[in-house]
């Protein structure tokens, strides 16, 4: 399992500051298993947001595969030669024209 990054540290930290300041301000709660439920949601929706944080190198490469255009497809096909046709350039100058 990859370590957490900086980023992903700070969203789930500042999630669940933010988060049970707002339930504990909304549900009025003055119970001690109110005060609990209320935390333990907000450390559950912080480890959610911490996680969905994406990383920096998934994204890149993601993007990376979906954007390859046909063209490009296609020039890597034509690249590929089979034994015959290497047989035929035998004879042939070794500079690109």
């Amino acid at each position: 399992m990859p370590r957490p990054t900086a980023a992903q540290f700070s969203y789930g930290s500042v999630t669940v500051v933010f988060s049970a300041l707002a339930m504990l301000l909304l549900a009025r709660t003055e119970s001690g298993i109110g005060v609990a439920v209320v935390c333990i949601a907000a450390l559950a929706l912080g480890l959610l947001v911490a996680v969905t944080v994406p990383l920096p190198g998934r994204a890149g490469q993601a993007r990376q595969a979906t954007t390859r255009s046909p063209a490009r497809t296609q020039h890597v096909i034509e690249d590929i030669e089979t034994p015959a046709a290497r047989r035929n350039r035998v004879g042939e100058h070794s500079l690109h024209r």
